[in-house]
C-alpha cells in the first residue's frame, strides 16, 4: 500500500541540510509536521501527489528554520510602540535627536506619566563622538521633560539614563548606595547625573508601569510575526522568573512566562520558545539563588515543543562596552571591570559565584551564564567543571552566554566536558571600532573567536540578543564571515572568520543541541520537524556583503506556512 503523500513539495532550488555533512541537494518533502525525504529534484517530484502543494524553487535557497538561541522577546516585543520610544541608531544620532524625540512624547503624554525608551548608543551620538568626555547627563532630559519621568535603557540593557524626576521619584541622590553589582555616575559635586549601569538600574527600573499579561501576549504576537518575516521559527528566551523583578519595563518576569504560557495554550505561540529562567537578579547572591530555585518548581507548558523551560541564567559579570566586565588585564583608561555577584571582594564574590552555580547545577538544570571578561569567564568555566566533578551530570550542556573575551584555556575546558558558547556577531560588527577605543585594537580582535572556538571543538551559537540588535540572523551570518565594523567597513580579527556553513550551523543545528532537541530538529533530514525556510536567491558562492540583501520567501513552522512574501 502506497504511504500518505508529502502534504508540500519544494524542488528545483538549494536545499542546505545543514547535517554533518553539510549535504546540498535539490528538493525536499514535507508530509504533515515532519520532513519526509530531502533529495533530487525527480526524487521530490515522483513523492508528489494530486493534493501535494509544489513549490518550484527556481534556484532558491531552501534552509532549516533559523534558532535565535538568545533573544529576549517579550522585551524586544515591549521596546516598541506602544510601549516605548525609539533612541537607537539610526532613528537618532545624537543627544539633541534623542531630546527631541522625548520632547515629543512628553507633549502627547499624560501629567506626571512615565517616559521610556531603549536603544541609544554612546558610539553613535554626535556630541559624545565630538568630545570623548561628553556622556549624556539627566540635564538633556530635564530640558524637555522637566515634569515626566524618564527611562531610556541603552543598546546594551546595561545601563540606564534618567531625567532628574525620575531619580526623584525614586529617591535617589548624593546619598544613594549603589546595588551591589551596580555603579551610580556622579558628577564632580558627588551628586548622580542620571547614568545607572549593570545592577544600579534597578533602582529606577522598579519603578516603571508594569504591562499586563494582555499587552505582553500581545507583543510576544507581534514579535513572532516579525521573526517569520525573517525565517526564525525557535528561539531562546533567557531570563523569566522571580530574579526579572525590576528589568526592563518593570514588573515581573513571571508575568513573561504566563504570558508565553496562555499563548501555548491556546495554540497561538507560532514559534518554538526554549526558556532560561532567572531565579536570581543581577547582583544577587547564592541565597537569593536558593530561594529563587524553590520558588521556580520548573513551569510546565501544554507544548513542550513550543514552549519549554529548559535552564536556569546566572549574571556574572557585566558588558565590556561599559567596562563592567571583569578582565585580567585594565582597560585602556584603567580598572578591570569586577563580577556582579554577591561579595565585598573579588575573592568573595568568585565563591558566590561558583557556589551558584553548583546550587543550579545539582538541581539538575542546564546553566547559561552571562559572562564577557576574559577573568569572569576562566571563573565560571573552572566552576562548571567543579560543580560536574562534585556532582557528575552525563549531558548537562551548560553554556557560556556572550563569552566576548573567551581565551583557548577555557575553550578547551568547554569542550573537553561537552559545554557550549553562545556568541554574538552582529554585536561585533556593530561596536567593532567603539571596542578598539575601550580595549586596545589587538583585544578587540580577538573579541568574539568563533574560528578558535568551532577548531577547539565547542558547540557554537549565534545570536541576536535582541533587543540589543534586531533579531537578523543574515547580519550575523555575514558578520562572521567578514569580521567587518558597521560604522567604518574595517575588519577586526580576520583570522575569526569562519566558512558559511559554520556560521548556519550556529544559526540552526547548534543551537537544536542547545536547546536538547538535536534529535528532533535543527536540520532538514527525514523525520526532523518541519520547520524551514526559503531564500529568495542562491545562497551558495554569494558574496557575503549581500548576504543581508536577501529577504526570505517563505517560513514553515510544523509543516504550516506561517510567512508568505
Amino acid at each position: 500500500m502506497r504511504r500518505t503523500a508529502p502534504t508540500l513539495v519544494l524542488t528545483g532550488g538549494q536545499v542546505l541540510t545543514v547535517d554533518g555533512d553539510f549535504t546540498v541537494t535539490e528538493g525536499v518533502a514535507v508530509r504533515g509536521r515532519e520532513i519526509l525525504a530531502a533529495g533530487t529534484d525527480a526524487e521530490m517530484r515522483a513523492l508528489a501527489g494530486p493534493r501535494t502543494r509544489l513549490v518550484e524553487l527556481g534556484g532558491r535557497t531552501v534552509l532549516p528554520g533559523i534558532n535565535d538561541s538568545h533573544l529576549h522577546g517579550a522585551a524586544y516585543g515591549m521596546t516598541k510602540p506602544p510601549f516605548a520610544i525609539d533612541v537607537a541608531h539610526p532613528a537618532v544620532g545624537s543627544i539633541a535627536d534623542i531630546a527631541a524625540v522625548v520632547r515629543r512624547a512628553a507633549a502627547t503624554a499624560r501629567p506626571g506619566e512615565w517616559i521610556i525608551g531603549l536603544g541609544w548608543d554612546p558610539g553613535y551620538l554626535a556630541e559624545c563622538l565630538a568630545d570623548p568626555r561628553r556622556f549624556p547627563h539627566r540635564r538633556d532630559l530635564d530640558a524637555v521633560a522637566p515634569h515626566h519621568p524618564v527611562c531610556l535603557t541603552d543598546f546594551s540593557s546595561h545601563m540606564v539614563w534618567a531625567n532628574s524626576e525620575a531619580l526623584r521619584r525614586c529617591g535617589i541622590d548624593a546619598a544613594t548606595t549603589p546595588l551591589p553589582g551596580g555603579v551610580v555616575d556622579r558628577d564632580t559635586d558627588g551628586e548622580p547625573t542620571g547614568i545607572l549601569r549593570e545592577a544600579a538600574q534597578r533602582l529606577v527600573q522598579a519603578a516603571l508601569p508594569a504591562p499586563t499579561v494582555a499587552q505582553r501576549r500581545r507583543a510576544i504576537q507581534g514579535v513572532v510575526s516579525e521573526l517569520h518575516t525573517r525565517g526564525i521559527t525557535s528561539y531562546t528566551e533567557p531570563g523569566l522568573g522571580p530574579g526579572g523583578t525590576g528589568t526592563l519595563f518593570g514588573g515581573l518576569s513571571t508575568d513573561n512566562w504566563t504570558a508565553y504560557a496562555e499563548l501555548a495554550a491556546a495554540g497561538e505561540l507560532h514559534a518554538r520558545v526554549s526558556v532560561l529562567l532567572l531565579p536570581a537578579p543581577m547582583g544577587g547572591s547564592a541565597d537569593d539563588l536558593l530561594k529563587g530555585l524553590e520558588e521556580l518548581r520548573r513551569p510546565e507548558s501544554a507544548d513542550p515543543r513550543r514552549l519549554h523551560a529548559i535552564g536556569v541564567k546566572i549574571f556574572a559579570d557585566g558588558v565590556p562596552p561599559n567596562r563592567t566586565a571583569w578582565m585580567h588585564e585594565p582597560y585602556r583608561d584603567g580598572g578591570h571591570g569586577a563580577l556582579c555577584v554577591h561579595g565585598d571582594s573579588p575573592a568573595l564574590q568568585v565563591e558566590e559565584l561558583r557556589e551558584m552555580i553548583g546550587l543550579a547545577h545539582r538541581a539538575g538544570f542546564q546553566l547559561g551564564v552571562h559572562v564577557t571578561g576574559d577573568r569572569a569567564i576562566d571563573t565560571v568555566v573552572d566552576a562548571f567543571v567543579a560543580a560536574n566533578t562534585a556532582a557528575p551530570r552525563r549531558d548537562a550542556r551548560h553554556y557560556v552566554i556572550h563569552g566576548d573575551f573567551i581565551g583557548v584555556g577555557s575553550l578547551a575546558k568547554l569542550a573537553a566536558h561537552g559545554y557550549g558558547v553562545n556568541m554574538n556577531p552582529a554585536i561585533k560588527w556593530t561596536i567593532s571600532d567603539l571596542m578598539d577605543e575601550v580595549v586596545g585594537p589587538e583585544r578587540s580582535a580577538c573579541q568574539w573567536p568563533v574560528r578558535t572556538a568551532i577548531e577547539a571543538g565547542v558547540p557554537v551559537c549565534a545570536s541576536s540578543d535582541a533587543p540589543i540588535t534586531e533579531p537578523d540572523w543574515r547580519q550575523g551570518v555575514a558578520a562572521m564571515m567578514l569580521r567587518e565594523s558597521k560604522a567604518s567597513g574595517r575588519t577586526s580579527g580576520p583570522e575569526q572568520r569562519v566558512t558559511l556553513a559554520d556560521a548556519l550551523r550556529a544559526y540552526t543545528a547548534t543551537p537544536a543541541w542547545q536547546d536538547f532537541a538535536d534529535d528532533w530538529k535543527g536540520t532538514l533530514q527525514p523525520g526532523k520537524a518541519a520547520d524551514l525556510c526559503v531564500l529568495d536567491r542562491p545562497l551558495l558562492d554569494l558574496d557575503p556583503h549581500e548576504i543581508t540583501d536577501v529577504q526570505v520567501d517563505l517560513t514553515v513552522l510544523d509543516g504550516t506556512v506561517v510567512h508568505e512574501r
